[in-house]
């Protein structure tokens, strides 16, 4: 950054600061006030969860709640790659000329059997997309992010004559595929509902204690590629083992020699995962078969190592076949099958919203977090390139008495898509309806 672009910065952000205990003081009552609803809406959404593809009522309750609140709302916004119906939920509130501010909560479960005896806990069986019998849970807290986008769709509504602009609040499917941000841009959502100036959105976690934030500038989670790799060989006879080529054993050696991607050909400083989480071939112990598909995860912070992990593991795949004898008619097969950006928050957006979430709650309840590898797909908010600044900020979500116990035993709490997630409800809304709206109130005044 050259110096008069740095002077700027500071000069924006002393301007900024200057005006920012200006934060509207009726919040924190608005949100006591709300509470008590809140907190039975969250239990009732906790206790009655959706998969990804299916929200039907789930989508039909947030839209019916910002309806109530004032917005103008539309149903089933977002098309999947197959053509099917996605059940996105938009609701805009216009308040004079300004900036256009996009807030994302998302709304699918996922297919987990809760066991943290909660009385409100799920007991939600059903069938997903292959038919398959599975438990249904909030276990990634999307009920907290729901809940707590309707306290800020009242409170922000409440204080209209605080803001100006525009305002759009997006209720997301199929986070849990990574396919719900993707739906809702095919189905044409800024050219209908208007482009955003800026996007933001919350996520709740897992090891934070509840009444604390995190934030991170710059690269925040990962990108994830899903691919599946199938070993192709010559099956026969389990009997006659040399008048075949093996596919199980290219796979096996295919998956050791996969490790040493990122430990051997990928730099230090540049996180990468690479997971072989599916294998499947075969169908009797004494037949050999003609292949083995795996499905493979890759996360990485940023393009160039993504495209370099995806070229190893072609190479590494070509290279046990070749060892292997296999003819060159039946190499291996690699697939991509999709992809999700990397989350980034805007640095200059970033540091104005941890200045209004320290404002809100107190420095000592505002850390900067390190990049993590999990993913998310909120980043497709934002457009190639970043051409839409966004910011995506951690809320705390457990009893801080669970937090402390940990870090004195050593024990792990129980993480996002955990059986036993259970989230602090009253803490944990009200803290993160209050950030929210405060930095809403702060990015649109």
């Amino acid at each position: 950054m050259d110096v008069k672009k740095k002077l700027w910065v500071v000069v924006c952000l002393t301007l900024w600061c200057a005006t920012a205990s200006s934060r509207s003081q009726d919040v924190p009552e608005l949100v006591k006030h709300q509470m008590p609803e809140l907190i039975s809406a969250y239990k009732e959404l906790h206790e009655n969860p959706e998969l990804s593809h299916f929200e039907v009522k789930t989508s039909a309750w947030l839209a019916g709640q910002l309806r109530s609140a004032g917005y103008t709302v539309t149903e089933n916004v977002g098309r999947y790659n197959d053509g099917s119906q996605a059940y996105g939920v938009v609701g805009v509130m216009k308040n004079g000329k300004g900036k256009t501010l996009l807030l994302r909560t998302d709304m699918d479960a996922l297919p987990v059997i809760e066991k943290t005896d909660l009385p409100y806990a799920s007991k939600v069986r059903t069938k997903n997309a292959a038919g398959q019998e599975v438990g249904v849970m909030h276990a990634c807290g999307h009920d907290v992010h729901l809940t707590t986008m309707v306290g800020v769709a009242r409170v922000m509504a409440v204080e209209k004559t605080k803001w100006h602009g525009t305002l759009i609040l997006i209720g997301q499917p199929s986070e849990e595929l990574a396919e719900g941000a993707q739906a809702m841009l095919l189905d044409d959502l800024y050219q209908r509902f208007g482009r955003p100036d800026v996007a933001l959105a919350l996520h709740d976690n897992a090891s934070l204690a509840a009444g604390m934030v995190g934030i991170t500038s710059g690269p925040a989670m990962a990108s994830s590629t899903t691919v599946f790799v199938t070993m192709r060989g010559v099956g026969g006879h389990g009997a006659m083992p040399a008048s075949t080529k093996d596919p199980v054993v290219m796979a096996a050696e295919f998956v050791t020699a996969v490790q040493t991607i990122v430990s051997r050909q990928t730099l230090p400083t540049h996180p990468a995962v690479v997971t072989v989480g599916t294998i499947h071939g075969g169908t009797q112990s004494n037949i050999i078969p003609d292949e083995v598909k795996m499905g493979l995860s890759v996360r990485a912070l940023d393009e160039t190592t993504r495209k370099n992990v995806l070229e190893d593991i072609q190479r590494t795949a070509d290279g046990v076949a070749l060892i292997a004898g296999v003819p060159a008619e039946r190499k291996p097969q690699v697939e991509v099958a999709h992809f999700t950006s990397p989350i980034y928050n805007d640095p200059m957006l970033t540091a104005r919203v941890r200045h209004v979430l320290t404002d809100a709650l107190g420095a000592d309840n505002v850390l900067d977090l390190e990049p993590v590898m999990v993913s998310e797909d909120f980043g497709l908010f934002g457009l190639p390139d970043h051409a839409i600044p966004t910011v995506l900020f951690w809320l705390g979500a457990v009893d801080p008495v669970k937090v402390a116990a940990s870090v004195t035993s050593g024990v792990p709490l129980p993480s996002l898509h955990s059986s036993m997630f259970a989230p602090l409800p009253e803490l944990t809304l009200s803290t993160g309806v209050t950030a929210m709206s405060d930095a809403a109130l702060d990015l649109l005044k």
